[in-house]
């Protein structure tokens, strides 16, 4: 592992993470049964199609994750994209991309906050789903006060669980298709049906889907926690994806042919309304209580840790407030950072409790629109600046990826765009005061 003060920066963190917590902390924040919470919308968006549009969207992040394979070899600093770009590209680009995607890691906590309030909601409907966000919220946060290591452990049996759920799903759902019902058994329709097949549709769906990947990059913030070398967080990105796509892919195409010719309720329950079949009342509780958890405890922890980093490191090269670079003298945890993503938390969940959609599609357009900054840098520092010659690393792949998300987000909701635009337009003001206006630089020599 390279030295953090080559790259100018003292070791502040502490480094207690193994290649197999980085991958547990990548499959925890993507979290291997999230389909189950929003499969009503995609698979309405995609005229069936659900596990293509899971496809689709792993292809796409798949290319994305070799770009921070890439980067996070080249410079393994907590900060993720904001540092790549920042010594890929401009420390300008930098400062936008981080910008961007802390529309995604800043609110993503308070989307999975009301996700898991919905599900509770169905098993306890006299508690108000505020209070379960409330609780949600302490608890994570307290837990991230309390250290890296501590957080490792939590998620170990968190997605344990999570594994288990998934697994009987899968083997009711088959029982019971094979038994009779809906499809009868497996088919290629919600893969491809030629009767029904529209790509722009398919685009517009694995917009949505695509929410559920979100949380293989959050593996690049703790580079600086990690003791298994400069490769160990790309391995662990690559890998975490891989795993978390295929279980994507079998759950939707299963959940998909037993519910062929079921009218859900509404689409938030529509996958408990199929669990159901499978399994009876029982295995539907079980996926409500389990998306609560995943959704209200493991995702937004990991989530929670992962904001607190990039605002660390954009906090500690002067753009945004020093306070958020306070690093905790017992615990080693960037507690200031980890105090104002709660406080987000708190306003942004309550404000959105009754409008989820729209709030998944803001985060989902911070994240990719870095992305695209993110594909630009690996060409240019890589490629370009050291000329590897690796054409098909540096250049084929990030091109490739970045093509998918461009695409992914012309067709995205327009209401996702123009409000991300919003965001990207203060971010643009904000950066323009700071440097020239309050003439402060916050350059990388590279």
């Amino acid at each position: 592992m390279a030295d953090l003060e080559h790259f100018g920066y003292a070791q502040q963190l502490k480094r207690a993470l193994t290649p197999r917590d980085l991958v547990v902390y990548g499959m925890i924040f993507m979290v291997p049964i999230a389909p189950f919470s929003i499969f009503g919308f995609v698979s309405h968006d995609a005229n069936g199609m659900v596990a293509l549009a899971y496809l689709v969207g792993m292809v796409g992040m798949l290319f994305t994750a070799m770009s921070y394979a890439a980067m996070s070899h080249a410079f393994p600093i907590a900060g993720s994209v904001y540092t790549y770009a920042q010594r890929g590209l401009h420390d300008a680009a930098g400062f936008l991309s981080g910008w961007l995607i802390l529309l995604d890691y800043i609110l993503i906590p308070a989307l999975l906050y009301i996700l898991s309030a919905v599900a509770l909601r169905s098993l306890w409907p006299v508690v108000p789903a505020w209070i379960w966000m409330m609780g949600f919220i302490v608890f994570n946060a307290t837990v991230n006060w309390r250290g890296i290591a501590f957080t490792a452990r939590a998620n170990l049996y968190l997605l344990a669980f999570e594994l288990v759920t998934l697994a009987l799903f899968i083997i009711s759902g088959l029982v019971a298709l094979y038994g009779g019902h809906g499809a009868g058994h497996l088919t290629l329709k919600p893969l491809f049906d030629p009767a029904h097949f529209n790509l722009s549709t398919v685009v517009g769906a694995t917009s949505i889907a695509v929410l559920s990947f979100l949380g293989f990059d959050g593996i690049s913030t703790l580079s600086e926690e990690t003791v298994g070398g400069q490769s160990a967080v790309g391995r662990a990105t690559l890998q975490a994806l891989l795993l978390v796509g295929l279980m994507f892919i079998a759950q939707t195409w299963i959940a998909a042919d037993l519910g062929a010719g079921m009218q859900f309720s509404s689409p938030d329950s529509a996958f408990y309304e199929i669990s159901e079949l499978a399994g009876g009342v029982w295995l539907k509780r079980l996926a409500l209580t389990a998306v609560a958890i995943s959704f209200g405890i493991a995702n937004a922890m990991a989530a929670q840790a992962a904001v607190s980093r990039v605002l660390f490191a954009m906090a500690r090269d002067g753009q945004l407030p020093a306070i958020l670079a306070r690093v905790h003298p017992r615990h080693h945890t960037p507690y200031t950072s980890t105090l104002l993503v709660t406080a987000v938390s708190i306003v942004t969940s309550l404000f959105f409790l009754n409008n989820v959609e729209d709030l998944s599609r803001l985060v989902n357009f911070g994240a990719l629109s870095s992305f695209v900054v993110l594909h630009l840098a690996v060409i240019n520092h890589h490629f370009v600046r050291a000329r590897t010659g690796q054409w098909v690393r540096h250049l084929v792949c990030p091109s490739l990826g970045l093509l998918v998300i461009l695409y992914v987000i012309v067709e995205m909701d327009a209401t996702a765009k123009r409000f991300g635009l919003i965001w990207l337009a203060i971010g643009i003001a904000y950066y323009a005061v700071l440097t020239q206006v309050l003439k402060r630089s916050a350059r990388i020599e590279v």
